[in-house]
């Protein structure tokens, strides 16, 4: 409650005249004034200006709203009105006849959600909002005739965005606040809107300022408004840069240049957003937003999108999967479509994640400090293990080799009887089963690696199995002599 009770004079468009004591204050306001309840009336509250100093320009702008009111049936649901727009209903003057602010009728904004808030999923389900896909359409629908009835009178929204346009949670029905920032049509002059919303400007108000735009401006945010409601929140000049390197553009800068990624040729700067269900449009809606957002369009009125908002509404089909999906033609269910793809691609990545990654098959988390010094220490006790493991097989080799002649002593009379032939063959295939062992583990050992130890073992080898024959066979030295070699 304000400190002291503050009074103000109250005059109606009739002449007639009262009072209105200000109340709680509930909204501190944009740039142009403060809320404040009405103590005098329940059904209406007061803005206040923060500017005394534009009483004169304030006071005509009212005034010519006062007398040329846009007409809306009310709103009645259960007994209760409900109120649509808060138009100016009366002048407020302080005692010095200063216009300080007017009345205008109390929309319970507990009850109303801003527009953006029903293009998202994770914000209609955190604000526990309808997810009937109709409603939306009807909430396009209830803006598009809210704005018909405006430009009837002459005046124009300019700053139309979604967060200015509010829809009852229990019926969808648009609720208009801050009219007096439009654009109005007065009896003979026009009192311009002062402020504009970038990502919602035409194209060729980008050279204009607020005060020069009118009807074109609010046709062309009217359609993106409808495209996000029908879309799922997709602005219809946002979409996948073609050229991942290229020039990055703000959406301004791309409704700037008519970069509109939706229409029935593709646009040369970016591609479609990926879970876009234009394609799932009724056609004469995709030639509407062709008219809204090419150059060479002819941008569709509001009284056009009212009236053809209203026949989808009585032309939609339901969706068998999902009872709050409904669609346009017989392409079926662009919503199911979307929602499929998003739980592929959310899969797809799940499995992406659960799979590790890896620089030339080595696992990233292996490349890790203390991953590294582990597997280091690990390599390390493996390659000693090995070695001892080498070195007690070249010791049990120089063993076995060096006792071969006791061996084989055993077995003499066996070996002897083979004959000098088969032990020549038998010579052989131990030799090259030695030779390729060798060479098969040479280098996967390393101390195999080192000081030509496999042709040294080899040569062992050779001269251990060379001597236990000529020993067991008893070959005589004078056989040497034959061979050019010193015998006994």
């Amino acid at each position: 409650m304000p400190e002291e009770s503050i009074i103000y004079n109250v005059v109606y468009s009739d002449g007639t005249s009262g009072k209105a004591e200000l109340g709680e204050l509930i909204n501190r306001g944009g740039a142009a004034g403060k809320i404040y309840l009405n103590n005098s009336s329940p059904n209406s509250v007061a803005k206040i200006f923060h500017n005394k100093n534009k009483s004169s320009t304030n006071r005509k702008k009212l005034e010519s709203m006062l007398l040329n009111r846009p007409k809306f049936a009310p709103l009645v649901k259960d007994g209760v009105e409900y109120a649509q727009i808060a138009w100016p209903e009366a002048i407020l003057e302080d005692d010095e006849g200063f216009c300080v602010g007017y009345l205008m009728p109390f929309i319970k904004m507990n009850e109303a959600v801003s527009l953006d808030h029903l293009m998202q999923k994770a914000t209609r389900k955190k604000l526990k909002l309808t997810e009937n896909y109709a409603h939306r359409i009807f909430a396009a629908y209830n803006m598009a005739a809210m704005v018909t009835a405006l430009h009837k009178c002459g005046h124009y929204i300019v700053d139309l965005k979604p967060s200015n346009v509010f829809v009852y949670k229990e019926n969808m029905m648009v609720a208009m606040v801050d009219c007096d920032g439009f654009s109005i049509q007065g009896e003979r002059s026009r009192y311009p809107a002062e402020f504009v919303s970038e990502e919602y400007i035409y194209p060729e108000g980008m050279a204009q300022g607020c005060d020069e735009m009118g009807e074109e401006q609010d046709k062309f945010a009217m359609a993106v408004i409808i495209f996000k409601l029908l879309n799922n929140g997709i602005h219809p000049f946002s979409g996948v840069p073609r050229k991942a390197d290229g020039e990055m553009l703000t959406i301004q800068n791309r409704i700037e240049r008519y970069h509109y990624a939706y229409g029935l040729w593709p646009d040369t700067y970016q591609s479609p957003a990926p879970y876009s269900i234009h394609e799932y449009f009724d056609k004469k809606t995709l030639e509407m937003f062709e008219r809204a957002f090419t150059k060479s369009g002819n941008r569709p009125t509001a009284y056009e999108w009212q009236e053809h908002l209203w026949k989808l509404l009585h032309s939609l089909k339901d969706c068998k999967k999902n009872h709050d999906h409904v669609y346009f033609t017989s392409k079926g269910c662009g919503l199911c479509m979307s929602e499929e793809k998003f739980a592929a691609d959310m899969l797809r990545i799940k499995r992406q994640k659960e799979t590790p990654e890896t620089i030339r098959g080595v696992e990233v988390s292996e490349l890790l400090a203390e991953q590294v010094e582990k597997k280091k220490a690990e390599a390390n006790a493996l390659n000693n293990k090995v070695q001892n493991i080498t070195i007690a097989l070249i010791g049990a080799y120089l063993l076995f080799f060096g006792l071969l002649y006791k061996i084989l002593s055993s077995f003499s009379d066996y070996v002897i009887g083979l004959g000098l032939g088969l032990q020549g063959i038998f010579f052989t295939l131990v030799m090259a089963a030695i030779y390729y062992t060798l060479r098969k583990y040479e280098n996967k050992i390393p101390l195999l690696q080192k000081y030509g130890l496999p042709q040294m073992l080899m040569v062992y080898a050779f001269i251990c199995i060379i001597t236990a024959l000529i020993s067991i066979n008893r070959i005589p030295g004078s056989i040497f002599h034959l061979a050019g070699l010193p015998g006994e």
